[in-house]
């Protein structure tokens, strides 16, 4: 057991780790891991009081522990058990040690349903294991993938969450159009500034035409100040692509006050993108290529820190990139398109065979295109219950995710100003009204599944 500090030294948590099985579904492998897990204790009421239990997504568990305020805020006000679980394949939580990655066999136990049941499971073992918590009431919270887990935890296991807060949750983004997303990003950038959006989407032709010649290459990497310069089409196509990735973040963590979950950012960081890209379309290529290579070192470099800029990385390490990539080529499928038109990237057409053979390539896996829908009910839901689906009008997960009531505890709570589960975030005196009065609700929402469920004891 290790005590880990939060990332404002208010509360410590205890480090543990759960033996829990390889594979929940079958009796062939019966080998086991260590599931890590962390938990603060500090404002429980023993005997009985409630246990909040983040559903842990694709990363490190302290890294979502630490950009998860919202629960730290009101664990107080409800006599609240913390419980922060890795998922697993990510963070330290490795079902083969140093080899889980290394083959499709290994590969084989990283699903959603896998990780619902590692969850299950630990809710059982604190349950009757932790004094004065047999009686303990769960509540499942999550944000992006862990908001689709909390809200499946719900819907999969009732009996082991009483309600699920599912914040930014796509759990639709299987099933709706394939250019719904970056429709949304596009219209964050259209709002933010003038010409900003209809200026990125110029500037994919501009990258061809300078990139036509060897000075020009050696021009957009000097600009953009590459840690590695351009020479190949391939190379263009990739730093494209690092560029389109770049937006969509930014557009992810538009957040109203200065911030740095993927990276160090100014407040409101889409309107500052945007003061560079106010060009009329009078301007030439170098120009606005300029004003593009300001905008993206307000993602990459707004400490002043950055020597260069790597195109191999647009997010914090601390995210499990390789293992989503793994999850996306086998049941995770959400088809993604655009077409330059109602976007602002470049036309680039969903091809199921392309990304099945893609997937093939790297994990000898092919996705099942259907699997989620079926197994997770795809719209058809409204036979459970308790459950809270947060989105903010600025997160492009709010494309797939469910933005209207599905019932009176089915809840759609739209955040406005809102980005990427904002109100999961710590408190903040730059808060929009928007998400202090969905906290507020979303509380009373606890309360009430809190009650029912000690009534039924």
């Amino acid at each position: 057991m290790q005590l880990f500090a939060s990332q404002d030294v208010k509360f410590i948590f205890l480090i543990r780790l759960l033996l829990i099985q390889i594979d929940h579904f079958g009796f062939l492998e019966n080998g086991t891991f260590k599931q890590r897990y962390l938990l603060n204790d500090q404002h429980w009421h023993k005997e009985g009081g409630p246990i909040l239990f983040y559903t842990g997504n694709e990363g490190d568990i302290s890294w979502f522990c630490n950009n998860t305020g919202f629960m730290w805020d009101v664990a107080e006000e409800l006599g609240a058990m913390l419980v922060f679980a890795e998922h697993r394949y990510y963070g330290e939580s490795m079902p083969f040690g140093e080899e889980s990655y290394s083959n499709a066999k290994y590969l084989n136990y990283l699903t959603s349903e896998q990780a619902l049941a590692d969850f299950a499971v630990l809710i059982k073992a604190l349950k009757t294991t932790l004094p004065g918590a047999q009686k303990s009431s769960v509540i499942a919270i999550g944000g992006s993938y862990g908001g689709m887990l909390a809200a499946w935890l719900r819907m999969k296991y009732p009996s082991a969450v009483v309600g699920a807060l599912a914040a930014s949750a796509p759990i639709w983004q299987f099933i709706v159009p394939c250019g719904e997303f970056y429709k949304v990003v596009t219209h964050d950038f259209t709002i933010s500034g003038t010409n900003c959006s209809s200026n990125i989407r110029r500037s994919w032709a501009a990258i061809d035409r300078v990139s036509a010649s060897g000075e020009g290459l050696q021009w957009l990497s000097q600009e953009f100040g590459l840690c590695s310069s351009l020479k190949t089409p391939d190379e263009v196509y990739g730093f494209k692509a690092w560029l389109q990735e770049t937006w969509v973040n930014l557009a992810m963590v538009d957040y109203p006050y200065e911030a740095n979950f993927l990276q160090p950012l100014p407040a409101w960081p889409v309107k500052v993108v945007c003061k560079n890209l106010h060009f009329d379309t009078g301007v030439s290529d170098k120009q606005l290529l300029n004003g593009i290579s300001l905008a993206v070192k307000v993602y990459y470099n707004y400490t002043g820190d950055a020597v260069c800029l790597n195109t191999s990385q647009t997010a914090t390490g601390n995210l499990g990139l390789l293992g989503w990539y793994y999850q996306s080529c086998t049941e995770m499928v959400m088809p993604m398109c655009t077409d330059g038109i109602i976007d602002m990237f470049e036309p680039q057409p969903w091809n199921f065979q392309a990304f099945s053979d893609e997937c093939y390539n790297q994990f000898g896996v092919r996705p099942r295109e259907d699997w989620a829908e079926i197994v997770y009910g795809g719209r058809n839901i409204s036979a459970h219950s308790n459950i809270i689906f947060s989105n903010g009008n600025l997160d492009p997960w709010m494309s797939g995710g469910v933005t209207t009531s599905l019932s009176e505890s089915l809840v759609a709570i739209m955040i406005d100003g809102g980005a990427h589960h904002l109100d999961l975030r710590y408190s903040n005196e730059f808060d929009p009204e928007s998400v202090i009065k969905t906290r507020a609700l979303e509380v009373r929402y606890f309360k009430q599944w809190l009650n029912q469920a000690a009534t039924t004891q």
